[in-house]
This record gives C-alpha cells, sequence and structure tokens, in this order.
C-alpha cells in the first residue's frame, strides 16, 4: 500500500503544519513516511507545494506527476494549477476562499471567478469536494486555523488511509496548547463540513 497527498497553497496558509500533521499522524499509524516540500516565494504571497507521502511502498519523498491520490487545495487557483499531480481518480479537497496576489490587491489585475475555477477542476476531475475553510475556521475563533479545517476535511474522505482519531491527534500533537481548543472545533467543522 502506499498513498500521496500534495497539498497546495500559498506562503501563511499553513501548508507546511498540515504536512506536518498528516505525516505525523500516518507515523504514528505504523505507516513509513516520506515528504518533501517546495516554498520559494512563499514569504511573500508565492506557491507553496508539500508532498506526503506513506505506505510499504514509499521510498522517494517524490511522486510522478499524476500520481496524486489526493490533493488538498488550500487556495483555488493553486488547486486548478496543479492538477496534473494527480489523475482523474484522484480525491481532490478544494478550500473556496482565494488568496489575492498583489498585482489583484492593488488593482492591476483580476483573480479568476471561484465558481469557474471549481467548474475548471470538475470538467478534469469530478472528485472534487468544496468548503470555505476560512468562513469554517472564522466559526471556530480565528481565521488562521483554516489549516485545521482543511485537516478535518481529510479526515472525513471516504478512501484516506488514515482515522478521523488519527489526524485528531496528530493535530493536538503539532499544535500550542493555548491553540488547541481553537484547531480542535476547526478540525470538527472541516470534518462535518465534507461528512455532510
Amino acid at each position: 500500500m502506499k498513498y500521496t497527498i500534495q497539498i497546495v497553497g500559498v506562503g501563511g496558509q499553513g501548508v507546511l503544519l498540515a504536512s506536518n500533521v498528516l505525516g505525523t499522524a500516518a507515523m504514528n499509524a505504523g505507516h513509513r513516511v516520506m515528504m518533501s516540500e517546495v516554498h520559494g516565494m512563499a514569504q511573500r504571497g508565492g506557491s507553496v507545494l508539500s508532498t506526503v507521502r506513506f505506505g510499504d511502498e514509499v521510498y522517494s519523498p517524490l511522486e510522478a506527476e499524476g500520481g496524486a491520490d489526493l490533493i488538498l487545495g488550500f487556495e483555488p487557483a493553486e488547486t486548478v494549477r496543479s492538477l496534473h499531480l494527480g489523475n482523474g481518480s484522484s480525491s481532490i479537497v478544494m478550500n473556496l476562499d482565494p488568496v489575492l496576489p498583489s498585482m489583484v490587491a492593488a488593482g492591476f489585475d483580476e483573480y479568476p471567478d471561484v465558481g469557474s475555477l471549481v467548474e475548471a477542476v470538475r470538467s478534469v476531475n469530478p472528485n472534487v469536494v468544496t468548503l470555505d475553510a476560512t468562513k469554517l475556521a472564522i466559526e471556530a475563533g480565528k481565521a488562521v486555523a483554516a489549516n485545521a479545517v482543511m485537516i478535518g476535511a481529510v479526515a472525513a474522505m471516504k478512501d484516506i488511509p488514515l482515522t478521523r482519531d488519527q489526524l485528531r491527534d496528530a493535530l493536538i500533537a503539532s499544535v500550542p496548547e493555548k491553540f488547541r481548543d481553537l484547531n480542535l472545533k476547526a478540525f470538527d467543522l472541516g470534518f462535518m463540513a465534507i461528512q455532510n
């Protein structure tokens, strides 16, 4: 068995924390785990890609193009840009809240319509579920907990070989104690958003 998760987003969204939580959960479940990350201009809102691979037959932290079992898209445009990492049977969890690039925020460019981005994903892969992770994180207490919402969403996916408790425990172990209640509430909201 081997399983690959490609996590995509932009700097500041908590992609690297999410990959750490997923990798820790897989390791605690007894799997062999390998991870890699690319975050060149992440501090300036640039693209971030993290790969988490686990299972008995994992010998490299990198996955061939088209080999992802799950694409976890923290940002809509980055999710579309990363579709080549998966294939027609990959699962996709897509956050609907965009992070506007500086040129868009300054009024020099336009961000694509989020609905059209979702349709672009669905035209390539029907196995996409969407949620507004930032809105759910705000409901939990703070927008910065959107990554915990996304991890909760992963826990609700049917084909992932990790349990809800394994992911929840890894999240608890990865965040400072003063933020545990916030992150657990966000995790549960993400789980329920996908399960419902």
